[in-house]
């Protein structure tokens, strides 16, 4: 995939990739600030580099975005109600403690593959947003952290689990499954799939989960 990433819950893909922006240049200039974000970091872009990507002229991104941040948070706030939404979906399908995990994880992981330019930018520039913008988007990631730590618990519970810290392990298995947007190459050997079975597979062996 593209900067241009879809942030559907399934990896499938839409006509339209971010089609919940409207109106068209706004989408277009999102579009562009996800490219420039995951490429040279929000802070090395300048508003004039995200016009330049979307065709348009600097003075057009402020009838759309006040500033440079409000785009960013845009970006957040979209990614990362998807991300829960991929997770939680996974989780909600049923079956025992480690099918959940598994298919959480799997998920999950696809998603930040899948949209690896779109993961990294909300993922990791998150001390740029404002307070109240980070505040925000900071109770979206205790959400995810929130649908994990359940999972866990249910398996630690019914004996499946072998988890001492759920805590602890819940952060590691989300940090295992997000720092996939940061070395994924679509060019690589490994397709987002492929990706999502091995992450599961080795959270699984984590957890100590009963095959």
């Amino acid at each position: 995939m593209t900067a241009a990433d879809d942030t559907t819950p399934d990896c499938g893909g839409e006509d339209v990739p971010w089609g919940e922006v409207a109106p068209e240049a706004a989408r277009r200039l999102l579009v562009a600030a996800v490219a420039a974000f995951a490429e040279r970091g929000y802070h090395a872009t300048t508003t004039r580099d995200i016009a330049s990507r979307a065709g348009m002229s600097p003075a057009a991104l402020y009838i759309h975005y006040k500033t440079k941040e409000e785009l960013l948070h845009r970006i957040s706030s979209i990614g990362h109600t998807r991300a829960l939404e991929v997770l939680s979906t996974a989780a909600a399908r049923g079956g025992t403690p480690g099918e959940k995990l598994a298919g959480a994880v799997s998920s999950f992981v696809r998603w930040h593959a899948g949209r690896h330019d779109t993961a990294r930018v909300v993922q990791y520039e998150l001390d740029a947003l404002t307070p109240e913008h980070r505040t925000e988007i900071v109770a979206l990631r205790r959400r995810s952290d929130a649908v994990v730590r359940e999972i866990l618990h249910e398996g630690v519970e019914s004996g499946e689990f072998d988890v001492p810290d759920v805590p602890g392990t819940t952060l590691a298995v989300l940090s295992l499954c997000i720092d996939v947007a940061r070395w994924f190459n679509v060019n690589g050997r490994r397709t987002p799939e492929e990706v999502g079975a091995l992450y599961a597979d080795l959270v699984l062996r984590m957890v100590s989960a009963r095959r």
